[in-house]
C-alpha cells in the first residue's frame, strides 16, 4: 500500500500533473459559471483528450474538471440569479439578494470558502469509506455482480425526474444500444445489420459526447433565439479583507456547515440523486432549524453556506459508490466511469488491488483541486464575471467543433463522428419529449455488466437460478433492489393521488 501511495503521489506531485489540476479546475469553473454549460459538458468535451493521456493524468484532469464545474455555478448564481449548474439552484435564493444589497464580494467569499470546505469534508469520507466498501466487495463473483447491477438499474428512479415511465424508457433504450456489436461471451455479432463498424459496438465516448455535449449545444442554441443576454452585476473585490466575512461569522455557521456537509455526502453516496438535490435539501433543512427562517431569501449567508457546502460535499459522496462498487452516482460520475473505462481501469473492488496508485491519485487530486479552486475562484472573479458576457453564437460553434474533432481523434474513424451526431440528435429529441438522458447512460453502462454476469452465473450454476438467491451478498442486493422498487412505486402512487386531488 505504501509503495502504491508513493507511486500515486509521485504521479500527482509533478509539475505536469499540478498544471493539469490548475487547468482542469480553472476550465471547470468557467464551464460551471456560464449558464447553459455544466460540469457534465466539460467532462464530455475533454474525455477524448484523456484517451491519449496516461491513466493517472487522464483521471486527474477529469476529477479537476468535476471539482471546478460544481463550484463554478455559484458565480453566475450570485452575480446574475441564474444558476450555472443544477447544483447551484438554491445558491440564488440568498446569493443574489446579498449582491443586490451591495455585498456581492461577501456572498462570493462565503460561497468560495464553503465550497472548499464541502469538498475537503467529502474527500475525507471518500478516503476512509471507499476502501472499507471495497474490502467487502473484493469477494464478489458473477452472482454478486449481477445483483449489484440489478440494484444499480433500480437507481433509474432517482434519475428519472418527474416521470418514472419516461425514465424507464430511457434506461431500456440504453440497454438496447449497449447490445449492439460482438457478444462478450459467445462471440456472436448482434444488431450490426452487416455494418463492419458496428461489430465492436458503440464506443462510450462518442455516446457520452453526443448525448450530453452536442444535445446541450442544440438545446442552448434553441433558447438563445428567444432570450436576451443576462445583465451581470459588477463586483469590485479591491479593498475587501480576506474573503469578505469575519471569523465570528465563520464560527457562527459551524453547525450549518456540518449538517449541510453530512447531508451532501449522504445524498452523494445514494446513486441517482447528486448535488442538484443536495443543495435544495440542505437549504430547506438549515432554514427549518434556523432561529430566523423569515430572513432566508432576503440575503443571509446561512443559505449560501448550506447550498455550497452540500453540493460540493456531494462530489466525494458520489465517488464512493463509483470507486468501491463501480456504480455511477450521477451523470458526472457516469462520465468519470467512462474515463476510467477507456483507460482500461474497471471501477469497483478490484481497483483497490490492481490500480491502487490511481485511487491514491484521485484522493490527492481532490485535496489539491480543492485548494486550487479556493485560490483560482477568489483571484479570478473579475475574469469569470466577464466570461458570462460572451455571446452564445460565438461560444457554441467552438464547443461543437471541439466535440467533433475529439470524437474523430478517439480512433481516427469518421464513424465515431456520425455516432456523436446520432446521439446528439437523440439527446435533443429526449429533451423535446422530456425524457431524461441520465438513465440511458446508466442502462448503457450497467446493462452489459448485468447480462454478462447473469450468463456467467448460470454457466457456473448449470442453469440453476436459485444460486442468485442463496448466495448471501447477492441475495442482499436483490432484496435492496426490491425495496428500492417498492418505495419508488409507493412514492409514484402518492404523487399521482396528490396530482389527482389538486
Amino acid at each position: 500500500m505504501l509503495d502504491s501511495f508513493i507511486i500515486g503521489a509521485q504521479a500527482v506531485f509533478n509539475p505536469l500533473s499540478l498544471l493539469i489540476i490548475v487547468f482542469g479546475v480553472t476550465l471547470g469553473i468557467i464551464f460551471g459559471a456560464i449558464p447553459g454549460l455544466s460540469a457534465t459538458m466539460a467532462l464530455a468535451l475533454f474525455l477524448p483528450i484523456t484517451y491519449k493521456m496516461s491513466p493517472v493524468a487522464g483521471i486527474v484532469l477529469l476529477v479537476s474538471l468535476y471539482i471546478g464545474g460544481i463550484s463554478g455555478g455559484l458565480i453566475s448564481a450570485i452575480l446574475t440569479r441564474i444558476p450555472g449548474t443544477p447544483s447551484s439552484v438554491a445558491t440564488c435564493f440568498d446569493g443574489y439578494p446579498l449582491t443586490a444589497k451591495g455585498e456581492g464580494p461577501k456572498a462570493l467569499g462565503v460561497g468560495i470558502v464553503y465550497s472548499f470546505i464541502g469538498t475537503i469534508m467529502s474527500t475525507i469520507v471518500l478516503i476512509f469509506m471507499s476502501p472499507l466498501l471495497a474490502k467487502i466487495a473484493i469477494n464478489f463473483g458473477a452472482y454478486e455482480y449481477f445483483s449489484v447491477a440489478v440494484f444499480s438499474l433500480t437507481m433509474m428512479a432517482g434519475l428519472s425526474g418527474k416521470s418514472m415511465t419516461k425514465g424507464l424508457i430511457s434506461g431500456f433504450l440504453g440497454c438496447i444500444f449497449a447490445t449492439v456489436g460482438m457478444d462478450a461471451i459467445g462471440s456472436v455479432q448482434r444488431y450490426t445489420f452487416g455494418t463492419p463498424q458496428l461489430s465492436s459496438g458503440f464506443n462510450i465516448l462518442p455516446v457520452l459526447i453526443g448525448l450530453f455535449a452536442i444535445a446541450e449545444i442544440l438545446i442552448t442554441a434553441e433558447k438563445v433565439k428567444y432570450t436576451t443576454e443576462m445583465e451581470t452585476v459588477k463586483v469590485d473585490i479591491k479593498g475587501i479583507k480576506g474573503f469578505g466575512f469575519t471569523w465570528k461569522e465563520f464560527f457562527s455557521q459551524k453547525w450549518n456547515m456540518l449538517i449541510s456537509g453530512l447531508l451532501g455526502i449522504g445524498i452523494g453516496i445514494l446513486p441517482g440523486i447528486g448535488g442538484g438535490v443536495a443543495n435544495v435539501m440542505a437549504y430547506g433543512a438549515i432554514k427549518n432549524r434556523s432561529k430566523y427562517p423569515e430572513k432566508f431569501g432576503t440575503g443571509v449567508i446561512d443559505g449560501i453556506v448550506a447550498t455550497e457546502t452540500s453540493n460540493n460535499a456531494a462530489i466525494g459522496g458520489a465517488l464512493v459508490p463509483l470507486l468501491a462498487l463501480g456504480i455511477p452516482g450521477d451523470t458526472v460520475t457516469a462520465m468519470l466511469l467512462g474515463g476510467l473505462t477507456i483507460q482500461g481501469i474497471a471501477p469497483g473492488p478490484l481497483m483497490f488491488t490492481q490500480n491502487v496508485d490511481v485511487v491514491y491519485a484521485i484522493f490527492l487530486t481532490m485535496i489539491i483541486g480543492a485548494f486550487a479552486m479556493l485560490f483560482i475562484e477568489f483571484y479570478g472573479l473579475r475574469v469569470f464575471a466577464a466570461l458570462l458576457k460572451i455571446p452564445k453564437h460565438y461560444l457554441l460553434p467552438g464547443i461543437f467543433l471541439f466535440c467533433v474533432i475529439g470524437a474523430f481523434g478517439i480512433g481516427n474513424r469518421l464513424f465515431d463522428v456520425w455516432t456523436v451526431l446520432l446521439f446528439g440528435i437523440l439527446g435533443f429529441a429526449f429533451h423535446k419529449v422530456d425524457i431524461p438522458a441520465s438513465p440511458f447512460i446508466l442502462g448503457f453502462i450497467i446493462g452489459p455488466l448485468m447480462e454478462t454476469n447473469l450468463r456467467r452465473g448460470l454457466m457456473f450454476a448449470k442453469g440453476d437460478y436459485t444460486m442468485f438467491l442463496t448466495e448471501p451478498i447477492s441475495a442482499l442486493f436483490l432484496v435492496a433492489a426490491l425495496i428500492s422498487i417498492t418505495l419508488t412505486v409507493r412514492k409514484n402512487i402518492k404523487n399521482a393521488k396528490k396530482s389527482a386531488t389538486a
